[in-house]
């Protein structure tokens, strides 16, 4: 994922110096094309590490290991498309982090071993943004001066995304208004875009935490930038492609106007939350 940075195969295992977290389809595969450029940051090439779920939310265990499968093949699978192998410290490296027991302290730690000692590691996993109350205190307690940016989209946006990406992924196609209704019903939709539980719990650890607005993203995305560095302490870099969308509308939808009204409806007091805790300012900004 680190364009920048090259892999420091005599690296030390060490923790990361900043998390991304925040909703699913908010905008971290775009920041981490940014930030994988930047010559002070360094994420591991499989992006989300997905650790402290693991940890603390089982029900996130039973796709894990097929994140993992997934992403390296991914990895593979750009490289052949590039006529050219894996590098060897690339593919020793993906090795090592699936070999034998993962998803302990020294594990996570190993991770980030790569990361030159003059950049910062970091992991960029949205769904840590999810953890119940003891998972944040962990983090807070195992990360200590951690770094935390929170990626915010627009409560029905989101939900529309994520069931274009669920529908694609399983191969259906709701056929009648019944249909998209048991879609809409479909408590899947709602954990992931619950700010007005997340977003406090991790304030309350973290109360210099960034956290930006999907929207501002395609408006300024170099505002976004200069706020991303001056929260992670990184100098200027002119990042290539700024203004790319990353996964734009890959699986649109034709959503009846009554599921979509059931959905307004449904969402109405988190994006109530939003202005009332963040300004009605930042939540115009989420779309």
């Amino acid at each position: 994922m680190s364009l920048g940075v090259a892999m420091d195969p005599a690296g030390r295992p060490r923790k990361p110096g900043a998390l991304c977290i925040g909703a699913q389809k908010a905008g971290t595969s775009w920041l981490a094309q940014m930030l994988g450029q930047h010559p002070q940051v360094w994420i591991p090439p499989f992006k989300e590490v997905q650790y402290f779920n693991h940890l603390f939310i089982p029900g996130h265990r039973r796709w894990i290991g097929w994140h993992y499968r997934q992403k390296f093949q991914e990895i593979r699978d750009r490289h052949a498309r590039a006529g050219r192998p894996v590098p060897p410290g690339l593919d020793a490296y993906l090795h090592d982090v699936t070999r034998g027991k993962m998803f302990h302290n020294q594990w996570y730690k190993r991770v980030f071993a790569p990361a030159p000692p003059d950049a910062i590691p970091m992991d960029l996993t949205p769904e840590y943004s999810t953890l119940p109350d003891e998972g944040v205190d962990h983090v807070a307690g195992f990360l200590p001066g951690v770094r935390v940016i929170y990626l915010i989209r627009h409560p029905v946006d989101r939900a529309l995304s994520q069931l274009g990406m669920n529908l694609h992924r399983e191969g259906r196609r709701p056929a009648t208004l019944a249909d998209w209704m048991a879609e809409i019903d479909n408590p899947v939709l709602y954990e992931r875009g619950d700010y007005a539980a997340y977003l406090p719990r991790w304030q309350a650890r973290f109360p210099d935490l960034l956290v930006l607005p999907f929207g501002r993203i395609a408006r300024d995305p170099q505002a976004v930038m200069d706020a991303v560095e001056s929260h992670l302490g990184l100098g200027p870099w002119p990042y290539a492609n700024l203004t790319d969308k990353v996964f734009a509308a890959r699986h649109p939808l034709s959503v009846p106007p009554q599921a979509i009204a059931a959905l307004e409806a449904r969402m109405a007091p988190q994006l109530a939350f939003l202005g009332d805790h963040l300004g009605a300012d930042f939540a115009m900004e989420t779309r």
